[in-house]
Order: structure tokens, then sequence, then C-alpha cells
């Protein structure tokens, strides 16, 4: 029997499967989980309605609530991901200037 993943990369964003949504979070528009700003680009969910973004603070949360949902990109192929709860990061790095974000 495969072991289910709970944890998923797709290019520069990590999608980890969580318990449940933290109390508070409030509902985010669209979804797309990261935008290109060289390519125009973007790391998005292909089905309008198989899932939705919320925001607790500074996080990004992803609430799949059809079997799955399709994570898409131009330069990368396609993650199913289940029904579930996931966060969402972006890759950062680090500068001797700064820690940012990786920009697409």
């Amino acid at each position: 029997m495969t072991q289910p993943r709970f944890l998923y990369r797709h290019g520069d964003v990590l999608i980890a499967a969580v318990a449940a949504l933290p109390a508070g979070s409030v509902p985010h528009r669209g979804l797309v989980l990261a935008h290109g700003e060289h390519t125009g680009h973007s790391h998005r969910i292909q089905e309008f309605g198989a899932a939705s973004l919320y925001v607790y603070g500074q996080d990004l949360y992803l609430l799949v609530s059809a079997p799955t949902a399709t994570l898409v990109h131009e330069e990368h192929r396609a993650i199913e991901l289940p029904v579930g709860v996931y966060r969402v990061w972006q890759q950062r790095e680090y500068t001797p200037t700064a820690i940012r974000t990786v920009i697409d």
C-alpha cells in the first residue's frame, strides 16, 4: 500500500498538509498561491470551486474541498492535491543584505 503524501513542492512553492484552518482565518480572493513577478506565470488551482484560499496573519492556507484540485504553472508539471487543508509557503533566499521571497 502506498503511503499518502503530506508535503508537496511545486517550483518555489511548498505545500504542507495541516490538521485544520487556524481559528480566525479570513477568506482570500482567487486561487493563486504565488505570482510570478518576472514571468507573469502563477502557481494556481486550475478548477474553479475545487478549493479556496484563506489568510491567517501572514500565512496562506489552501482548503481543497473537491476530491482533488490541480495545481498548475506554465513551467512545472501539474500536481493533484487531495481533499484537505494545506499551509502554503513561497521559497525564500538569503542575500548579504536581506532574506527575501524568491521571485519567479
